[in-house]
């Protein structure tokens, strides 16, 4: 058969719209050509020309070094304004204090402490080794309390009291204070020392009492004393007197060993501080005040609560305070009370107890001793509890969840805030033998999270919420407050 042969469908492809026919068989291909190649052109980059006009012209190019030039002006000067505002911003100044501004007071009874027991244990030799530990606790100061005998008229180096010790016990009570770092104040309250006094009630001045006076206090300030303690009821408590003494304590003064002049205070009312006439002088340093007034009888939790409000909102800013406890108080309430006394605004006063005696009830010391040594040592490193502000919050127990008729008698929540910079402490006290819920609308610019410090009930640890908190019965607690999610 010829390859020609005219056979159907046999050597031809119908192309693609085309019949397979004679005509249209050989107008088909078998392979698609390849696209023929572009011509190759080489990169160049653009002219000045060509990027000014690509820019938008030479107008945009002067528009954009002016924004950029804007922009460093204004970051400058927005720099300028926040170090003007920091620097210029009130900042709180630290104050120096003195130490006995610093320290914390141990006031010892001489008949609780110093008279010998009938196993042989107590006096003066078990008084001197227990100095140490109570420095370990954060005391700084003792003041002895009859030291001398009242009734030896005046005052002198020789009439040491027969309950306190005899002039060596004495002088070796003040050498084993100074080595355990113990300031000595020396307590003379209720002292006769006007001496023999005529009708009208003016001092014999043949006796030449000035002098002598004078001479027992170089001779007890020779000795290490840091200072003296006087009652404002005393005869001797007069404007004369206390610039006398005064002079004679900056005799011995220096910047770290200042001599101090203590007023313990009964009356409502003090004579006047200072004495003009000779240059603004401060007749004493430190104005020691009792929280709750002196009675027969155990104060109720009511009493207690006015007594600590009256305090809280009438305080003096033109004296440095010293605080105690003073008067009777149940024994629920003593820990309250000392939680108050350590975190006010002045130089607490601890009088002499077992909770931190170290010679008895030892299997009760470490618990007793944890609440003050924990007050003690915060207080000595937190500037906001040792020289912050304070700010007396009246708290509205109103909304508690108590709501029976009864309650409106109990005593209320009792709050204060003492401040140092960005740093709040919060010092709550519930003197009322119920549970109380703290209102949440109560202070609501406060921060509502903090971490608990110290308190004289349960246990407490960790952080904690206002929101949550609930204060149990005669309980206490100091509370570090902090924004949500900023304690670490």
């Amino acid at each position: 058969m010829p390859l020609n042969a005219a056979v159907t469908g046999y050597g031809t492809v119908a192309g693609p719209r085309l019949s397979a026919s004679v005509g249209g068989s050989e107008s088909a291909l078998l392979l698609v050509p390849e696209p023929e190649a572009e011509p190759f052109q080489q990169w160049q980059p653009l002219t000045k020309e060509e990027l000014e006009v690509a820019a938008g012209g030479p107008r945009w190019r002067k528009a954009r070094c002016y924004l950029v030039l804007l922009f460093w002006l204004t970051w400058l000067a927005m720099l300028a304004i926040t170090i003007a505002i920091i620097v210029m911003s009130p900042r709180p100044v630290k104050t120096p204090l003195k130490w006995w501004q610093k320290s914390l007071f141990y006031q010892l009874q001489p008949d609780l402490l110093t008279e010998e027991r009938a196993d042989g244990s107590g006096g003066i030799n078990a008084l001197c080794k227990q100095l140490p530990y109570l420095r370990s606790l954060g005391i700084g100061a003792l003041i002895l309390e009859g030291p001398f005998d009242k009734k030896a008229s005046p005052l002198n180096s020789n009439a040491t009291g027969k309950r306190f010790g005899t002039l060596p016990q004495i002088q070796h009570l003040l050498a084993e204070s100074h080595k355990a770092a113990l300031k000595v104040v020396f307590d003379v309250c209720e002292l006769d020392l006007l001496g023999p006094q005529d009708v009208a009630g003016n001092a014999d001045k043949t006796s030449n009492l000035s002098a002598t006076v004078h001479h027992a206090l170089r001779f007890w300030l020779e000795q290490g004393a840091a200072g003296f303690a006087i009652c404002d009821t005393d005869a001797a408590y007069s404007e004369t007197t206390l610039l006398e003494w005064k002079g004679v304590l900056k005799e011995f003064s220096s910047e770290e060993k200042e001599r101090i002049v203590v007023v313990k205070q009964t009356k409502d009312v003090l004579l006047p501080l200072k004495s003009f006439g000779q240059g603004n002088v401060t007749l004493v340093d430190v104005v020691m005040r009792s929280i709750l007034p002196s009675s027969q009888h155990i104060l109720s939790a009511k009493e207690v609560a006015v007594s600590i409000e009256t305090h809280l909102q009438t305080r003096e800013e033109d004296v440095w305070p010293s605080w105690t406890v003073g008067g009777k108080a149940s024994l629920n309430l003593k820990k309250l009370l000392l939680v108050l006394v350590m975190t006010l605004p002045g130089t607490p006063v601890v009088r002499y107890g077992e909770d931190i005696d170290q010679a008895q009830h030892k299997e009760k010391r470490p618990l007793a001793s944890a609440l003050f040594s924990t007050l003690s040592h915060s207080r000595a490193r937190e500037e906001a509890l040792l020289f912050g502000s304070f700010t007396f919050l009246p708290f509205n127990s109103s909304t508690d969840n108590s709501s029976s008729a009864s309650n409106s008698t109990l005593p209320p929540i009792l709050a204060f805030l003492r401040s140092w910079g960005c740093v709040h402490f919060l010092i709550l006290l519930n003197v009322g033998p119920e549970p109380h819920a703290l209102d949440p609308a109560w202070a609501p610019s406060l921060p509502k999270a903090g971490v608990f410090v110290a308190n004289t009930g349960t246990v407490r640890l960790g952080s904690t919420t206002l929101d949550t908190l609930e204060l149990r019965p005669h309980e206490a607690v100091v509370i570090k407050l902090f924004e949500a999610g900023s304690y670490s």
